[in-house]
């Protein structure tokens, strides 16, 4: 379980905060969420988000359900490192899609005495891990892997299924593109996309030996 801590008293280190899970299981609105409490208290707070993910907002962390804060788009993990000046907490959204700098950039921000709050998927539509988030998962003192609720079984899922034909690792999308999935649900789903690719391609062998012909 985690237990917030907002304050650090006896240290002059901060910590790492990891919110991991799949699509739609409210990572992004309990990142906020923190990242709310901590400006009540009158902390000095920055958030951060990588400048490819405009879905909601050009400049706002948005999440599935609207929860909004204000936040400052960047190309790369080492901008984040700049600008995260005389601030308390540091807040970071989709991180997943940063380059494997951000582990040392948080680990810096930490060393430094900030708390570090960062949010992103865990695995990819694959169901691999997902860029830099292991690395960011081992370094934390605290990570919390949320869950969605799988739409074929009703069951807790933790899988990010996408429905459209893309290979590409990194597709924003929302409902339309990915469903969220229990194990059982996305390994179902995996097996008969890999049976339809399996006939396609026999399909396609035949009309090619067929006008060989």
């Amino acid at each position: 379980m985690f237990l917030e801590n907002t304050v650090n008293h006896t240290e002059q280190f901060g910590w790492i905060e990891v919110i991991c899970g799949s699509m739609f299981s409210g990572k992004t609105e309990e990142l906020i969420r923190r990242l709310k409490r901590a400006q009540f208290a009158k902390q000095r707070v920055e958030i951060f988000k990588p400048a490819v993910d405009t879905r909601y907002d050009d400049d706002e962390v948005v999440s599935h359900n609207d929860s909004r804060i204000r936040s400052t788009p960047v190309p790369a993990s080492s901008n984040i490192r700049l600008l995260a000046t005389e601030v308390d907490v540091v807040g970071i959204d989709e991180a997943q899609f940063f380059d494997d700098e951000i582990v040392a950039v948080c680990n810096d921000l930490a060393n430094s005495g900030i708390r570090v709050i960062v949010a992103g998927l865990d695995m990819d539509f694959k169901g691999n891990p997902f860029g830099p988030m292991p690395a960011l998962m081992a370094t934390a003192e605290y990570v919390t892997k949320v869950h969605a609720v799988c739409t074929r079984t009703g069951n807790l899922a933790n899988y990010s299924f996408r429905k459209t034909l893309n290979d590409d690792l990194v597709m924003l999308g929302e409902t339309q593109e990915y469903e969220p999935l229990s194990r059982a649900a996305y390994y179902r789903a995996m097996q008969k996309e890999r049976n339809k690719n399996n006939q396609t391609q026999i399909l396609s062998s035949e009309d090619s030996e067929s006008s060989s012909e």
